[in-house]
């Protein structure tokens, strides 16, 4: 695979270092570039500590350039070292040094001075095949670090439904039938006024109507259905010991997916502001599919770097959407990538499943994969493969899709998939 580091010519460095990276102490091993001597030592996790490792280093090597490699690309450790202008940081996935300790090691002996050795001597001897870190302009990091801070909010409140769905089970499953979303605001307000069936089967009828009313509930016959459904309904248990930790847990709950989606509004609303003040927002905000929070998403994947992928294909495998060939004698296996930014494979692959429903070709190809026997995740896959490789495009060029093009250009190249979504359109079409 090509990388920027052998994309561009790096500096002569006057040192190379490795941090072996820790909760509370790091392991670190320096080596100067004239010297095969390997000096060693440890430092606390604080940045005053870190502040006087760099000062030991400039006071060694001056302001000269000096490679560090790191067991992590991300954290309060790269934070840190990312302030100092002439280090230069190589990220170092984990399974990486995992294996090459490995092959050093096949005793399987593990300790952090070792470890700082095993990232020194890939920096040293394999660094065509690192990528070192480059920090995108402040507008993207804040589009970076917002969207995968929102993910994880999303994802909190999932986790949060499903205590909520798993509490109601035990005591008051009803709720879980007559409302489609447990974590809805409309099940959040009722579940606090009215914890449990007895208490919302002594509420008067009126007064449940008017409550659903105020919480955008409107349709007037499901109203009445499902007062008649709380009327008959019957208590899945009586056991007071079971119902008051049930219904205490179940109000903790409702507050923090109250809290949470109150939260994810607000990133929303920012997000939105920053995007849409990003130079190249407009790019990915004309994306089938994309949305006001998924075009923030890819603005975030490819950055502004124009030159941090050589071509599509980079970024294919890099996202993890590329599949993997693993041969070995007569024996082929093609399966997805396990080893890839996740957040970044998820944008892709949950984009690409978006624009099915908004962009024709994209459906006709995804329904062309499933008829080929593909799952559902690998037609989409298959999907993003193909978007990526226009994503790209439009990046490198800074312009926004065009759709009617793309399926032009279809159509010259008298590609199957044009003569798919003619003839689908030809079915479709009133005349027909």
């Amino acid at each position: 695979m090509t990388t920027l580091a052998n994309a561009g010519k790096e500096p002569r460095f006057a040192a190379l270092a490795a941090i072996d990276w820790a909760d509370e102490e790091h392991a670190w091993s320096l080596q100067p570039a004239d010297s095969k001597k390997r000096d060693h030592g440890k430092m606390k996790h604080t940045p005053e500590t870190v502040e006087d490792w760099v000062m030991m280093l400039r006071s060694r090597f001056g302001d000269q350039p000096i490679a560090i490699a790191v067991e992590q690309s991300r954290g309060a450790l790269v934070f840190m070292l990312s302030k100092y202008d002439n280090l230069h940081i190589y990220p170092i996935h984990p399974r990486s040094a995992a294996q090459f300790r490995k092959a050093l090691y096949p005793s399987g002996a593990k300790d952090d001075p070792v470890d700082a050795e095993v990232l020194l001597d890939l920096l040293s001897h394999h660094r065509e095949h690192l990528r070192p870190l480059r920090p995108d302009t402040v507008e993207t990091r804040s589009l970076q670090n917002m969207v995968q801070a929102r993910r994880k909010l999303v994802d909190q409140k999932t986790a949060c439904s499903n205590q909520l769905t798993a509490q109601l089970k035990l005591y008051f499953p009803q709720m879980l039938s007559w409302f489609d979303h447990p974590g809805s605001p409309l099940v959040g307000a009722m579940l606090e006024q009215w914890p449990t069936l007895e208490a919302l089967q002594n509420a008067q009828p009126d007064t449940l109507r008017s409550f659903m009313v105020q919480h955008n509930c409107r349709n007037h016959e499901r109203i009445e259905q499902r007062l008649e459904k709380i009327r008959q309904a019957i208590p899945a248990t009586r056991d007071p010991a079971l119902i008051e930790t049930a219904v205490m847990m179940t109000k903790v709950l409702v507050t923090l997916i109250a809290n949470l989606r109150e939260t994810i509004c607000a990133f929303d609303r920012k997000l939105a502001e920053v995007a849409a003040a990003h130079p190249d927002f407009a790019i990915f905000d004309s994306f089938p599919g994309a949305g006001p929070v998924m075009a923030a998403r890819l603005l975030a994947a490819f950055g502004s770097q124009r030159d941090r992928y050589l071509s599509a294909a980079d970024l294919q495998r890099f996202s993890g959407i590329a599949p993997v060939t693993e041969r070995s004698g007569k024996r082929e296996w093609v399966h997805f990538r396990w080893a890839c930014p996740v957040f970044l494979k998820q944008t892709f692959h949950e984009w690409a499943g978006h624009s099915v429903a908004f962009c024709d070709w994209a459906r006709v190809y995804y329904q062309l994969q499933r008829s080929r026997q593909k799952g559902h995740h690998a037609a989409v896959r298959a999907l993003a493969f193909k978007w990526i490789r226009i994503a790209f495009r439009c990046w490198q060029d800074g312009v926004p899709y065009d759709d009617s093009r793309y399926v032009d250009s279809l159509r010259r190249r008298r590609s199957r998939l044009a003569e798919l979504l003619d003839s689908t359109n030809r079915d479709l079409s009133p005349a027909a």
